[in-house]
């Protein structure tokens, strides 16, 4: 076997951990692959029988190359609902089965990375989310984090502190009691499906927000409080009517399905069992980008 073939082989050891820091930075799969195709490039300009530690070498790569990308984009949104030009912007979603992920998407989504967390992460700085995502979710030191963003260990230590009373304010740990889970959104399904006004609003937090990333193509929607969350739900039931059970990011969601074809996905944040948000990507170009083939069983 070639030096080339073998580093292959060491780098693909460790590329579902690389996908797994990549997503939770950028929050775009396609994206996310990309950066790690770019840490793949740059291991082979360089002098790997240097690196003692390939892993965490890796590690801080895809993070400066996700930290660049981040910069690129311009200005972050400061309000997790929209972005600059007042559309909304979901993450992609990690749809699977509704009986459990398989081995590729346990890697992907360990830590519990609902989508309530990924929008959050959306609204920090790019270098708050470098040092909250590498610190707090994969355990990277801060004297290692801190070249990477050209700022001492004290500063980097700043940076994820405050990135973390963020996030542990507004995306808490979802419940893991995922039959509980199930059984709440069945309710919020059940109801829309029959027009039940009064059970969807029992089923919702009075401070429920609803959002609708339809991308370039389809209106984003946004809808807050219970009765204006029910009755968005009602009028659009036939989303509920072509639901199919599913894991949306770990969590009890749905699918709805057309021709084969997913038509949205729905992902439901639940606290004290009640829905407190309802992200919806209806978004034609991502949603074709999902293997309806994971749905089954």
């Amino acid at each position: 076997m070639s030096e080339k073939e073998v580093l292959a082989r060491r780098f693909e050891e460790h590329r579902s951990h690389l996908r797994a820091v990549a997503y939770r930075m950028l929050g775009s799969l396609s994206e996310a692959e990309d950066a790690v195709q770019e840490a793949w490039l740059k291991l082979n300009r360089s002098d790997a029988t240097a690196v003692e530690n390939l892993g965490g070498w890796l590690t801080t790569v895809v993070g400066r190359v996700c930290l660049d990308m981040l910069r690129s984009r311009g200005t972050r949104r400061e309000d997790p609902l929209h972005d600059q030009d007042g559309q909304v912007r979901l993450p992609d979603p990690i749809v699977s089965r509704a009986d459990g992920l398989d081995p590729e998407q346990e890697i992907l989504l360990a830590d519990s990375v609902g989508i309530a967390l990924m929008v959050v992460l959306d609204t920090l700085a790019p270098a708050e989310r470098l040092a909250f995502v590498l610190h707090d979710l994969f355990a990277v030191p801060f004297d290692e984090i801190a070249p990477v963003l050209g700022r001492s260990a004290a500063t980097t230590r700043q940076l994820a502190s405050r990135a973390r009373r963020r996030v542990q304010g507004a995306a808490p740990a979802p419940d893991p009691d995922r039959a509980r889970l199930r059984a709440i959104v069945d309710a919020f399904l059940t109801a829309s499906r029959g027009g039940d006004f009064d059970a969807l609003v029992a089923v919702l937090d009075p401070d429920v927000v609803a959002r609708s990333d339809g991308g370039t193509l389809r209106p984003s929607l946004l809808r807050r409080g219970a009765a204006e969350v029910a009755s968005q739900a009602i009028a659009f039931a036939r989303f509920a009517e072509a639901a199919r059970a599913a894991l949306v990011n770990g969590v009890p969601g749905v699918v709805a399905m057309a021709e084969g074809r997913p038509l949205s996905v729905m992902a439901f944040t639940i606290r004290d069992g009640r829905i407190t948000a309802l992200d919806i990507l209806t978004d034609p170009e991502r949603l074709a980008r999902i293997d309806p083939s994971v749905l089954d069983g």
